[in-house]
């Protein structure tokens, strides 16, 4: 399997290499990398946000991400819904 090098910056001998380390992990093994890479692409494009949007709370940042990565109707029922509880507990 290897991925034309206009669609990467990836050498097609380096993917070689790594798709070749990824044949040789475990099941396990390939499920904890991918749960790493997730979580460091997550908080890269948190970390994007913020660059972008110094003004942003930590709450911003999060909605902004779910826009992003989900659309804007879920961040819209997010916001929503935080507004209702928070009219509920005031």
């Amino acid at each position: 399997m290897s991925t034309p090098s206009n669609l990467s910056d990836t050498s097609d001998e380096a993917l070689e290499v790594q798709l070749d380390c990824l044949r040789r992990m475990t099941p396990q093994q390939r499920i904890q990398q991918m749960c790493a890479w997730s979580e460091k692409i997550r908080r890269m494009a948190f970390e994007a946000i913020r660059r972008r949007h110094p003004e942003y709370n930590e709450n911003e940042v999060r909605l902004r991400f779910i826009e992003l990565t989900y659309g804007e109707q879920l961040a819209r029922d997010i916001r929503n819904w935080q507004q209702e509880q928070t009219c509920e507990r005031a």
